[in-house]
Formats: structure tokens, sequence, C-alpha cells
């Protein structure tokens, strides 16, 4: 069917599940981020972050992984289309059966959770990116606090601002926006208490 002069063909939302399905039997036998990335186009932001905050729930690496967040943070921030990681990241070779062997177990849950969260409440897409990329530089910083289960908070945000940009379900990003200003309160709350503590136990110790 022609399109009326001066309309805009729309391209219908495929879901993540599909998307990623859809990857892996493109893939060869052993694949770049790069490659990734360049496959993924403008998903491969919300891949890369769902999958650092993934990571990021295991004790121990929130420094790194924090770190790691910056790189796509700020690229969303500048309006970049595709991410870029440290070059001996982006080049590394990783094999397909990997790859798939993680996917095997991530569509099933990205279909079960691709029932409730769908494209809606739509939202200009470079300024969405941007304010994405804004709130998780500052939950990437907090993930950074030597505290004890002080990354959980922030990783799970994260997962959930992820899901909601890779969805484009404004909906949940309003929700995940919330949550992540709840995680900020949290975190300064710990961080404060922990200050007012230290500030306490030093003039005790100075009064002894």
């Amino acid at each position: 069917m022609s399109l009326p002069c001066g309309s805009i063909r729309v391209q219908p939302h495929v879901p993540t599940s599909v998307a990623l399905a859809q990857l892996l039997n493109e893939a060869p036998q052993d694949v770049s981020l790069g490659w990734l990335f360049g496959r993924l186009q403008k998903r491969s932001f919300g891949f890369v972050m769902l999958l650092l905050a993934l990571v990021g729930l295991v004790p121990g690496v929130g420094i790194f992984i924090g770190i790691l967040l910056v790189f796509p943070a700020v690229q969303m921030i500048l309006g970049h289309e595709t991410p870029t990681l440290p070059h001996f990241l982006e080049t590394r070779r990783i094999a397909i059966r990997h790859i798939a062997l993680l996917a095997t177990r991530t569509i099933p849950l990205l279909r079960r959770m691709e029932t409730l969260i769908r494209p809606r409440l739509h939202t200009p897409f470079q300024a969405t990116k941007r304010l994405v990329g804004l709130v998780v530089l500052v939950l990437a910083a907090t993930l950074m606090w030597p505290f004890p289960f002080s990354h959980i908070i922030p990783a799970l945000v994260i997962m959930l601002i992820s899901f909601a940009y890779l969805e484009e379900d404004g909906a949940l990003l309003c929700i995940s926006l919330a949550a992540a200003l709840l995680s900020f309160s949290i975190t300064a709350a710990t961080v404060w208490a922990t200050v007012s503590a230290t500030g306490l136990i030093e003039r005790l110790w100075t009064g002894a």
C-alpha cells in the first residue's frame, strides 16, 4: 500500500528478545564487542548497561563496573549512536557459544518481562538518551562507594532503566527515574550517617 505524500513510515518496534535471537542467528563463530554494538545499533546502549548492571550485583566489583558504566553514560549524554569501550575490550574476541549460553537464559526472562514492559508514553529519543545517560552516570558513581551492599540498589535501578530504554517504555522509565532518586537519597543518607558517626567517634576518642 502506498503512503500519502509527506507521510513518515514508522518502523514497528521489535521486542528485545526477538532482536537478540536474530543476532545469534546472524553471528559468526566468534565476535567482538565492536561487532555486537554495530549490529545492535541504538539498542546497544541498553544491552551494555543491562549486562554491566547484572555483573555489578556481584560483591567486590562495584568500583570496576562503575568505571566501565561511565563510558556508555557519557557517550549517551553526548548523543553518540553506539557505545565505545576501551580498545582492548572492544576488539576482544568472544566465542559465540558463550554468548548463546547467556542468551538462552536471558531470552526467556526477556519474553516474560515483555508481557508487561512494552512501548508506551513515547518520549523524544535523543532527549531520553541524554537523560538516561546522566542518571546512569550518577548511579555509576554511587556504585563505587565502599560500603557493604551499597552496590545492590544502584545496580538494580540501572537494570530497570535498561529494560525501559530497550523496550521504549516511557511509563517504566518514569518509575525507574523515581527509583533512581530514591537510590540517590539512600546513598546520601548512608554517607551522611557514616561521616557523622566518624566525627562522633573522633570527638569521643579525642576527649578520652
